[in-house]
């Protein structure tokens, strides 16, 4: 007995981890070197480690903020895979419809700048405009202003392609909306929209479209 008590005294001095791996320090504090709670210790977070354990089984909780995040997470993921659904029979998707409805805004702009204002890779969009100047709803004309630049412009079928995307955007809006009555859909609007100024999204472009041509 009183061996062991020595040695356990020499460790304090010394700072030498105990047989459980941690240093005199360490336990005195609650944390190890790394900063990570000592065994047995209550987590950074008020909850132990079986408790964190659990409530990692039990996945989200029932309210709170991250009951909310979590639910947007699941009816923005909804929405956007039926969006894409009814884009098909179009031969869209989505970032396709993201530029069509950019062109459509505002004709005559130029790639560079319509690639900045969704946060899409230059090379990514001349691929996307590629692709719809090829299916005849984008053209590509000199800009007189500076004829380095494509000024872009709907055709005539690119115009009409505008109003399906909106046609299946609203389809798509009623399915999703459809348990809350139009005082409940207008309260969840505002919300929402106070949610997106707090995070300073641009109004009608999907931070998603971002991500084109950065995936690994």
């Amino acid at each position: 007995m009183g061996g062991r008590g020595a040695s356990e005294r020499r460790r304090a001095k010394s700072g030498r981890p105990s047989r459980d791996g941690s240093s005199s320090d360490e336990r005195a504090s609650g944390e190890t070197a790394s900063g990570r709670p000592a065994p047995g210790e209550a987590s950074p977070f008020g909850r132990s480690p079986s408790e964190l354990s659990a409530a990692v089984r039990l996945g989200p909780p029932p309210s709170g903020p991250a009951h909310v995040a979590f639910a947007l997470t699941q009816i923005g993921a909804l929405a956007s895979m039926g969006f894409a659904d009814r884009l098909v029979p179009l031969g869209l998707t989505p970032a396709h419809a993201g530029v069509l409805r950019a062109v459509a805004a505002e004709p005559g702009r130029s790639q560079q700048t319509i690639a900045k204002e969704l946060g899409v890779l230059p090379s990514r969009l001349v691929a996307l405009v590629d692709e719809l100047e090829a299916d005849g709803l984008v053209e590509r004309r000199r800009n007189p202003d500076d004829r380095r630049h494509h000024a872009l412009h709907l055709t005539t079928d690119g115009l009409a392609r505008i109003v399906q995307i909106g046609n299946a955007a609203q389809q798509n809006a009623y399915e999703l909306l459809g348990a809350l009555d139009a005082k409940e859909q207008a309260a969840l609007g505002r919300l929402l929209d106070l949610v997106a100024e707090a995070h300073e999204l641009s109004p009608g472009v999907h931070p998603a479209l971002r991500l084109l041509g950065r995936e690994r």
